[in-house]
């Protein structure tokens, strides 16, 4: 089933997530080599796609998992949660529509 990972961000979370993003990214590299993310990516902090300074509010990340437990697992073990990027992470399940 596929599970949507809603992550806000701490304030002022650029320079941890910078740290913290080549293992993050070989993590989700991993899931889209298993053919299981549907999409994944940052909410700028701004309206840009180059937010700068700015940096980012949160990440989206829609991949499937065996269950609920399995996504929340994988979720908690993110590099950006265990490098205090992340000040809330949310898992629900997912059923997607479109495309």
């Amino acid at each position: 089933m596929l599970y949507a990972i809603i992550a806000t961000d701490v304030a002022n979370s650029l320079e941890k997530r910078l740290a913290a993003r080549p293992e993050h990214l070989a993590r989700l590299q991993q899931l889209k080599a298993e053919g299981r993310v549907v999409l994944a990516g940052p909410h700028p902090a701004v309206d840009s796609n180059d937010p700068g300074a700015a940096g980012f509010s949160g990440s989206l990340i829609v991949a499937e998992f065996e269950s609920l437990a399995v996504a929340q697992a994988w979720a908690e073990a993110d590099p950006f949660v265990t490098a205090g990027v992340y000040a809330n992470v949310v898992v629900k399940p997912f059923k997607q529509v479109l495309p």
